[in-house]
């Protein structure tokens, strides 16, 4: 009796495993066992590897396309140099496109899309500011985080404070106290008090809770800022992938972005 009983029990689980392998797969079978779904399939979730400033909009898109997505927020250089060490990710959505270029170049990932446009601003906190202007910064006693070289927000931090000329940018780093591995950690500083003023993205403004205030700056010295994804080489879910790319420019992933404060993708 014993042995029939482990003989069934063994017979049933050989025939769910069956049942299990009988879907399509992500490159679009038509079986009607597919347990697929907007973002990722039964097999297992859609991965996207995404830069820290683009939580709160691809959160609220995940939300939209059922929860079947898992993120993994970083700085895009970090994000980047993963998948560099074999880390493979479905989805690759970075701050700027430059590194989105160089991973297709070496045949990491696809064809980059550019999918959002945004703008740096000086953020301060909302109550007891002591900056006020992008000439304040240069103010002996004012501390300053701001993003390390290799992280989008810092490079285009850089590019600011290279347009102001050598003598006030050469201040303004003077005062700088603190240099993030992603804009999160700048916002962090600039929200706990630890610092007086960072250069941040205007959506990490925005979705501060009201805890920030921004700091336009010039025309002059604004950086164009684009954001570019691209469907990761070697991912598990390659169509899901390029449907949450595709997204990101029209559809639900659009809306989000723009709820979130990210401007259409700069033309041109």
């Amino acid at each position: 009796m014993k042995r029939l009983r482990l003989l069934l029990v063994a017979i049933a689980l050989a025939a769910a495993l069956a049942g299990a392998g009988c879907g399509s797969d992500d490159d679009g079978g038509s079986g009607s066992g597919s347990g697929a779904t907007a973002a990722g399939d039964a097999d297992g979730d859609l991965v996207v590897s995404g830069a820290t400033s683009l939580k709160q909009a691809f959160e609220q898109y995940g939300e939209q396309l059922g929860g079947d997505v898992r993120f993994q927020f970083a700085g895009s250089d970090e994000l980047a140099a993963q998948i560099r060490q074999g880390v493979r990710p479905d989805v690759f959505a970075s701050a700027n496109t430059t590194l989105p270029d160089e991973l297709h170049s070496e045949g990491l990932v696809g064809e980059p899309v550019v999918f959002a446009a945004n703008r740096l601003v000086i953020a301060v906190p909302s109550d007891g500011a002591r900056v006020r202007s992008v000439a304040d910064l240069a103010r002996s006693g004012v501390t300053i985080a701001i993003g390390s070289e290799s992280v989008p927000i810092g490079a285009y931090t850089r590019r600011v404070l290279a347009r102001l000329g050598s003598e006030q940018s050469d201040a303004i780093l003077a005062n700088v106290r603190s240099n993030e591995p992603d804009v999160g950690g700048v916002v962090g500083k600039v929200s706990q008090g630890a610092v007086d003023a960072g250069f941040v993205y205007v959506t990490d403004v925005d979705g501060a809770s009201g805890k920030l205030n921004a700091i336009e700056l010039p025309q002059r010295i604004q950086p164009s800022v684009a954001y570019a994804a691209a469907v990761v080489d070697g991912a598990e879910h390659p169509a899901a992938a390029r449907r949450f790319v595709d997204g990101l420019l029209s559809g639900e992933g659009a809306a989000a972005l723009r709820a979130a404060g990210f401007e259409p993708p700069p033309t041109g």
